[in-house]
């Protein structure tokens, strides 16, 4: 697990998304997702370069069913940008960084 990324669960996916000063990269994410294993660096790097302008948060659908189920996630890893407690962006599947990135740019 890397210092840069926060894992959330349902009960305060509230406080650390919706109510976060700082828009938020959420990754919906699952142990057995080898997608979702394969982005983990890349959003670490992001995490870093990001830092103070962009939180990203991790959380597990199989230990947390309400969040996913709100947002309609229904295929991992899915990647959603937060700000203001809205979603900005959404990305389905694994992407390269500069997808990634220039998704994050326009949404923040």
């Amino acid at each position: 697990m890397s210092e840069n990324i926060t894992h959330v669960k349902d009960a305060d996916f509230e406080s650390e998304v919706l109510k976060s000063d700082t828009p938020v990269l959420l990754d919906f994410w699952a142990e057995w997702c080898g997608p979702c294993k394969s982005i983990a660096p890349m959003l670490d790097d992001i995490a870093k370069e990001y830092a103070g302008r962009l939180k990203v948060v991790k959380i597990n659908i199989d230990e947390n069913q309400k969040t996913p189920m709100t947002y309609g996630v229904r295929g991992i890893p899915t990647l959603m940008v937060f700000k203001g407690g809205k979603v900005e962006a959404t990305q389905i599947g694994a992407v390269g960084k500069g997808q990634l990135t220039q998704m994050i740019d326009r949404a923040i």
